[in-house]
Parts: C-alpha cells; sequence; structure tokens
C-alpha cells in the first residue's frame, strides 16, 4: 500500500546513499533494508515494515538535492532508529485498542437506530447501548491521544539514536529545520504515509506557515533567508500559542523546536565524553 500511495521506486543507482547505509546498518549491527527513492521534491523519508529484514528505508529526491550529506546520514540515522525499536509494528499494536472501540462505538450506534425504528422507542435497552456508544467513542478518543503521544515520543527515540549512532546531532538539528522549512513550501504531501515521515509535512506546514506570515520580524541579519538560527527563535516563539499546544496534541510528531532543544542536549552530553546511552535517552 505505501509502495502504490507514494511511487516509490526501489534503489538502482546511487552508490552513495547505499554506501551510507550500509556502513551505518554495519556501526548498528542490523540487517540492511531495502532503499528506495521517491521521485518527490519535497525533503523527507520515512520507513516501513514490521522487522528489520522486511523494512524498506524511503527517500525523496527533494531530501537528497537540498541537504547536506552529514544532514542526509543524520536523517537515515533516525530512521534505521525506528527500524532498531520495530516502531512500525508498536505503534500498529497499541492503535488496536482506540480503533476497537471506534468500531464498537459505530456498530452500537447503528444498532441502536435501527432497534428503536423497529420499536418506536429506545427504553432502558435504548438507552444502554446509547452510553455504551459513549463510552466506547471515550475510549476510542483517549486511546487515540496516547497512540499521538507515543507517537511523538517515538520520534524523540529515533532522534536520540540517530545521534548516538552518528554522533552528529548538529547535522540532525541543520536537517530538521531545513525539512520543516522545505516541506512548508512544497505542495501538498501524501497525507496517507504522514505517520510514516521524519517530519509531519502537515504540521509542518501549520508549524511555519506562521512564521512565513512574519518572516520580516523574524529575519533577524535581514538577508531575506531564516537561517537555522532564527528558524529555531521563530518555532520556539510560535510555539507558545495556546492553538499550537492544543494541535500538538493530535500530532504524531513533536514539534521541530522540541526536538532541537533535546537534540542541543544531547550534543552537549556527548562533548563531555562522559555519558552512556541510557542517559542520552532520559533526556527524552
Amino acid at each position: 500500500m505505501v509502495q502504490i500511495s507514494t511511487g516509490l521506486r526501489y534503489l538502482r543507482e546511487n552508490p552513495w546513499l547505499e554506501k551510507t547505509v550500509k556502513e551505518l546498518c554495519d556501526k548498528a549491527k542490523m540487517p540492511l533494508p531495502k532503499i528506495a527513492i521517491v521521485n518527490d521534491p519535497s525533503p523527507n523519508a520515512f520507513t516501513f515494515g514490521y522487522t528489520s529484514r522486511s523494512a524498506t528505508l524511503a527517500v525523496h529526491k527533494g531530501l537528497l538535492e537540498k541537504l547536506s550529506r552529514e544532514e542526509i546520514e543524520a536523517v537515515i540515522g533516525h530512521e534505521l532508529g525506528h527500524i532498531k525499536h520495530r516502531d512500525a509494528f508498536v505503534i500498529t499494536a497499541i492503535s488496536a485498542l482506540p480503533l476497537l472501540a471506534y468500531l464498537i462505538a459505530r456498530t452500537t450506534f447503528s444498532f441502536g437506530r435501527v432497534s428503536d425504528s423497529r420499536r418506536g422507542k429506545g427504553g432502558w435497552s435504548g438507552l444502554t447501548i446509547f452510553l455504551l456508544a459513549i463510552l466506547s467513542y471515550t475510549i476510542y478518543i483517549i486511546g487515540q491521544l496516547f497512540v499521538y503521544g507515543f507517537s511523538r515520543m517515538r520520534e524523540h527515540y529515533a532522534d536520540v539514536y540517530s545521534a548516538i549512532l552518528t554522533r552528529n546531532p548538529r547535522s540532525l538539528i541543520g536537517a530538521l529545520a531545513r525539512i520543516s522549512y522545505g516541506l512548508a513550501l512544497a505542495p501538498k504531501e501524501n497525507a496517507a504515509v504522514r505517520a510514516f515521515y521524519i517530519s509531519d509535512p502537515i504540521y509542518a506546514s501549520r508549524e511555519v506557515k506562521g512564521i512565513l506570515e512574519k518572516e520580516e520580524i523574524y529575519d533577524l541579519n535581514k538577508d531575506g533567508v531564516l537561517d537555522e538560527r532564527e528558524l529555531e527563535i521563530a518555532m520556539e516563539k510560535e510555539a507558545q500559542s495556546t492553538w499550537v499546544k492544543v494541535n500538538i496534541m493530535f500530532s504524531t510528531h513533536p514539534p521541530t523546536y522540541r526536538r532541537i532543544m533535546l537534540l542541543k542536549q544531547i550534543e552537549k552530553e556527548l562533548s563531555t565524553g562522559n555519558f552512556s546511552e541510557k542517559s542520552l535517552y532520559r533526556l527524552i
């Protein structure tokens, strides 16, 4: 389904990309995933597959064209983190409960309407069905919010994994800033696979929209272009909005500025030379 909806093509000729993925996989001691390229000008990447041996790593052409090699390597490290942590399987598994609750609610409402129309009145059975449907919908909403929150946490985990694997969190910081900005300017993305991406294209567009409208304010050096530092400052300020905070609850990805802040903490820890992988994950 993912292959059809994105139009990806499995890698044939890109020696550098294949070599980079292989080197990182060797370093991570994990099987080499299938490598694919999506003919899409937006800068993004994603993985899918429930096991490390069946996984596919897909990279947009826009990512290869707009990011530096160090930034691409950091993005690949992030995606390998998802494979290593089996995130596709885990997210699918925990999504089962809210999905089941939703199906029960829909079925209960439908059954209740049919039952009432046949008998002409609801009575206690109608009330019971109604309450069951409301309870199911409540479980669905709470469960879905939990899934979103869990997904955001797994994105942070993948960021940490990339930083550990590449020892270069600074490149992932640059990549995230470029990707968010690039996605906001890119044509509409395929919403069907948005949860798979390193950055949610829909949320990224919303996140950067306010910044672009106030570009003159955030362009501190007045050069007509928002650099990485200016984007970080702008994202942090825009994220203070109550509306933005509410929107975050319904997003599969954390705000870019929070991911950048975490990576800066990791960069600081790595620079000391006195750290453990567990201590870096505890920063989340």
